[in-house]
């Protein structure tokens, strides 16, 4: 019996749709039922209340705590941009080795062969008081007492989460880039075109879907950490997340999963301007 390409397309389909449903679907809906529930001192009580989302909307905290979470989101996007875009455009059309490239990209993720943990924590005796950093700008004379803003403050937070995020930005744009017809940017040079202009006016937009695929990394990762804040910043700082595990650590799940549900709303709405923003349906489509 010849199964129509229909069928054919659903069947495909039907493992990768199972698995969303049974690690994504199944505990997200578990999650919004639990986030009506109301909850004592150590227990959840089966209900349906808009109590934890009225004390959600209406707390000024909770405000603050998102809107640190989208500057740190912001300033950590804007920085790894640069960094992605400027190093995956080197790696592509300055490095003309295919070998060197490949060398070079590994160098990259050199960082990533060891734990997340490990690679944060070793900000700390270098841009601490006495760390290296402080006493080589003593040693040059630049200053003459240490810098106190450098560790267990927001510069420490995002300089953390740039370094944990960049290779998300790079890899992306990188492939984008790799896949640039050679041919259309020999021809602007040819006509006449300057480096800003081929950049701006081809290399950039032919790069969109994997600086759209590099934002969502770095937006969604940075949204949804907590552990970095709290170390780098000292316990000085906190986001959303950061509230969300007191809950949870305090056992109120009710309120937790309430907040859960909210910003993983907020996520989704900021990953759909971006790929609405630069259309990526239709190229990864098309």
């Amino acid at each position: 019996m010849k199964l129509s390409p229909k069928t054919v397309s659903w069947l495909q389909a039907a493992p990768l749709g199972l698995t969303i449903l049974v690690f994504f679907g199944v505990p997200m809906l578990l999650v919004l039922v639990v986030s009506f529930f109301d909850y004592g001192r150590t227990q959840m009580i089966p209900a349906f209340i808009l109590d934890n989302y009225a004390e959600l909307f209406q707390s000024n905290l909770t405000l603050r705590l998102y809107l640190t979470a989208f500057r740190y989101a912001a300033i950590v996007w804007a920085i790894t941009l640069v960094i992605g875009f400027t190093v995956a455009y080197f790696l592509v059309f300055h490095v003309r080795s295919l070998v060197w490239q490949i060398g070079l990209f590994l160098l990259c993720t050199v960082p990533f062969w060891t734990s997340n943990i490990i690679r944060m924590i070793s900000w700390i005796p270098f841009l601490g008081l006495h760390g290296v950093f402080n006493q080589g700008l003593i040693g040059l004379g630049l200053v003459h007492q240490p810098l106190s803003f450098l560790l267990f403050s927001d510069f420490a937070v995002i300089v953390a989460y740039v370094h944990l995020n960049t290779l998300f930005m790079i890899v992306p744009i990188f492939n984008s880039m790799a896949r640039i017809d050679r041919s259309v940017v020999e021809a602007a040079y040819d006509a006449g075109a300057g480096r800003w202009r081929v950049v701006q006016e081809i290399v950039l937009p032919l790069s969109k879907t994997g600086i759209a695929l590099g934002s969502i990394f770095v937006i969604t990762l940075v949204m949804g950490d907590f552990f970095v804040v709290k170390v780098m910043s000292g316990g000085q700082s906190a986001t959303v997340v950061s509230a969300l595990s007191t809950e949870i650590a305090s056992l109120q799940y009710p309120p937790a999963a309430a907040s859960s549900v909210v910003l993983v709303i907020i996520v989704a709405l900021i990953v759909s301007a971006i790929l609405r923003l630069v259309d990526v349906r239709k190229e990864l489509t098309g």
